[in-house]
């Protein structure tokens, strides 16, 4: 096999530089004359994570798609602390980033199997506040194309970007109580019956009938005691903009759809 760099890093005062080889191994170099300094053994995949620490030039983070995630000492080429990323049931799960926190005492890992791991010094009750399992609803929703190739929600006819701010629900599409709604951009200041998404059941590719979140209620910015959202505002106004130009297009073209086609639109 002809060796490849996969990934490369300076450390933290550019003294050193890390190279990530497809044969699994790190390599560490004098940055000034090219000297090879030290190899790192440790990983069995391709690394595709290459991290430095913010402030201390000696410390080096790699992860890859074996799992491993390894803290490295490159001035003496040794490992300082070693974590294998085995998910139960399911085998280990491959590391896709890594990065410091800027002050360096924590470090927060995403995988293949779409969890954040976060790594560090002192207590973790902070982060025990929220579920562990947290997706967006519309996170897999089914996408179009219309007439013009644009993409559309396929239940909501709208452009994704122009949605309202969605719901936060379990892997199994459950929505969380109303305190976790309020995490979302743009419903910090929605009543409680604004967080309270509305449910149907849908049915899937393979004709299984689910229940899922199919609703899209954002607050009135009306009703008394709320602070208008800024992202709803904007939202709103680009929906408001997108169906006057819509109105005008319909206005000047003939009536009814040429051929079969045209794009349906939620009013």
């Amino acid at each position: 096999m002809k060796p490849k760099v996969t990934m490369i890093a300076w450390n933290q005062n550019d003294n050193y530089v890390v190279t990530a080889v497809n044969n699994h191994l790190l390599k560490v170099w004098n940055s000034s004359t090219g000297q090879l300094l030290h190899d790192l053994v440790g990983h069995a995949d391709e690394v595709f994570v290459l991290e430095t620490h913010p402030f201390d030039s000696r410390i080096m983070l790699s992860a890859g798609h074996d799992g491993n995630i390894f803290i490295w000492d490159i001035t003496k080429g040794t490992k300082t602390k070693h974590y294998f990323n085995m998910i139960e049931g399911q085998g280990h799960g491959a590391v896709f980033d890594c990065k410091f926190s800027p002050d360096g005492q924590h470090f927060a890992c995403t995988d293949s199997h779409g969890h954040l791991l976060i790594f560090g010094f002192g207590c973790s009750r902070p982060y025990e506040k929220i579920p562990d399992q947290m997706f967006f609803h519309t996170d897999y929703r089914p996408l179009i194309r219309d007439s013009n190739n644009y993409v559309l929600d396929e239940q909501t006819q709208q452009a994704p970007h122009l949605m309202p701010p969605p719901f936060l629900v379990d892997v199994d599409g459950n929505p969380h109580p109303t305190k976790y709604q309020r995490l979302v951009p743009g419903r910090e200041n929605c009543a409680d019956e604004h967080l309270i998404p509305q449910l149907g059941y849908v049915a899937t590719s393979d004709g299984e009938v689910v229940e899922q979140v199919i609703g899209q209620q954002t607050v009135d910015q009306d009703e008394p005691g709320l602070e208008p959202s800024i992202l709803d505002g904007m939202i709103r106004q680009l929906q408001l903009e997108q169906d006057q130009r819509t109105g005008a297009d319909h206005e000047s073209a003939p009536s009814g759809p040429q051929n079969g086609e045209g794009t349906p639109r939620r009013g």
